[in-house]
């Protein structure tokens, strides 16, 4: 059975850092893509960022470029987003999820889903 656990969310000010981690379990998702995605109230989720399986590339939206850095430690089967200069249109519900395609951005890619964590950024 799959599953993606993500935690490390909470309430941050802006220009805050936070940490957030996805622990996953089942099939053999050390050989997936994982992404991270957000969804703000009253918005459609969105993409964030994502990784592939070995760690060597990852893309990332615009809207958090050179500040949300993933990675992610196989060994550990833990997929990481370090979140800096955190914005108040940062808030939303941060979700990981797993894909067997490579780099894909497309929410519907991806396969398995974890249930998320709230970041909230205060201004």
């Amino acid at each position: 059975q799959v599953q993606l656990v993500e935690s490390g969310g909470g309430l941050v000010q802006a220009g805050g850092s936070l940490r957030l981690s996805c622990a996953y379990s089942g099939r053999t998702l050390s050989t997936y893509t994982m992404g991270w995605f957000r969804q703000a109230p009253g918005k459609e989720r969105e993409f964030v960022g994502a990784i592939n399986w070995g760690g060597g590339r990852t893309v990332y939206a615009d809207s958090v470029k050179g500040r949300f850095t993933i990675s992610r430690d196989n060994a550990k089967a833990t997929v990481y987003l370090q979140m800096n200069s955190l914005k108040p249109e940062d808030t939303a519900v941060y979700y990981c999820a797993a894909c067997p395609l490579a780099m894909a951005t497309l929410k519907s890619a991806y396969q398995y889903w974890g249930q998320g964590t709230q970041v909230t950024v205060s201004s």
